[in-house]
């Protein structure tokens, strides 16, 4: 039990560094790390009989595509940050202000909504159920007909809404970009709940592992996840106010079909805070219970060791008084020790502790100081 609460999730928690544009730059000012990935630009075109889905590798074939076919939906998914001459591009070509873009390609924003007069933007967070709890950042553009969606990494978070599009199942082609728009932020939010549900898995393996044994990596692990709770809620509790903002300021950008479907995704985020709150005050006794155990063990010790003391104390007792030496005369010295001169003395002797000792774990026995666990 120990070992797999260790391999499921790392002892600490890490946070990613965030790319921030240098002290004094300009409003606007595109921060993009040397190390990012190259833009893979994908399209996928629809309407209620068709289906088409097409990589693109420049801004002017990206729009000459999206006013070559008006009657169709598009979603243009967007993953990479590593060339700023493209997103300079984008700008230009699709009305987006550069502090926008900003907040994309920075990758820590907070969940929000923000309105102008082409457009809205959005910025979610997605949590990715790996190995590790890492969140990324997915920034959204809600246009009339067609929505833009910003990655940094190649994580495909949209996979079943891109299955109900292959398969046509639902509505969501026939409801248009602000449809599509609310599916990928309800796709955001649906993610929430496995990662919810193996973070209480660790946390039922691990109450036990304290239960049973604690070790120097329980502290660790119980902080670990106090650590990506509180992350967590900070995450969801900024998802839950941005679809609140949706709903409440309505905008022709967003139907208000699509507005009555967001409450839905609105109920889930309040779901996943209510699983993160009881988490927390799980957490809080699993503090407890460390405490509880640490304690117990080391009073488990002081037990053994107070037992080892008192068997020896009289034995130490005998040993002394016969280590004294002294010599036995029954004439001059009638007083002293007539046992160092019997032939049996030293026998005697060590039979005596034996049956001492015999005695002491007896009766400790019949107290129940020689059981250290509950029997079952």
């Amino acid at each position: 039990m120990e070992s797999a609460v260790k391999k499921k999730l790392p002892r600490k928690i890490r946070f990613r560094r965030l790319k921030k544009a240098p002290p004094g730059a300009a409003p606007g000012t595109m921060s993009i790390s040397d190390d990012a990935l190259k833009p893979h630009v994908r399209i996928i075109s629809y309407n209620e009989t068709s289906i088409e889905d097409k990589a693109f590798g420049d801004v002017i074939s990206i729009k000459s595509h999206l006013l070559g076919n008006p009657t169709l939906t598009h979603w243009v998914e967007v993953k990479g940050f590593g060339d700023r001459a493209f997103f300079e591009s984008m700008c230009d070509a699709f009305n987006i202000h550069r502090l926008e873009m900003e907040d994309v390609l920075s990758g820590h924003q907070r969940p929000k909504v923000e309105e102008s007069d082409h457009h809205l933007f959005i910025v979610s967070r997605a949590i990715t159920n790996g190995d590790d709890f890492l969140d990324e950042q997915v920034s959204l553009f809600i246009f009339k007909d067609f929505v833009i969606t910003f990655q940094e990494r190649q994580n495909d978070y949209f996979l079943p809404v891109k299955d109900r599009l292959q398969q046509n199942r639902g509505v969501i082609r026939k409801s248009g970009a602000s449809y599509l728009g609310y599916a990928i932020m309800d796709a955001v939010v649906d993610d929430f709940f496995p990662v919810m549900e193996r973070l209480g898995n660790f946390l039922d393996d691990l109450e036990d592992v304290l239960l049973d044994a604690p070790d120097r990596y329980s502290l660790q692990n119980i902080q670990g996840s106090k650590r990506r709770l509180i992350h967590f809620r900070r995450i969801v509790w900024s998802e839950r106010e941005k679809l609140n903002d949706i709903m409440r300021n309505p905008s022709p950008l967003f139907s208000d079909v699509s507005r009555r479907y967001l409450r839905d995704t609105y109920d889930h985020t309040i779901q996943v805070m209510d699983i993160i709150d009881s988490y927390r005050e799980i957490t809080a006794s699993l503090m407890d219970i460390y405490l509880s155990s640490v304690s117990n063990r080391l009073n488990q010790v002081m037990k053994v060791l107070t037992i080892i003391s008192t068997i020896f104390i009289p034995l130490t007792f005998i040993v002394g008084v016969y280590g004294m030496n002294f010599q036995f005369d029954k004439n001059t010295m009638p007083f002293n020790m007539p046992e160092l001169h019997s032939p049996y003395g030293y026998i005697g002797v060590m039979l005596a502790m034996v049956i001492i000792v015999i005695l002491q774990l007896a009766y400790f026995f019949k107290k129940g100081w020689l059981i250290w666990r509950d029997r079952n």
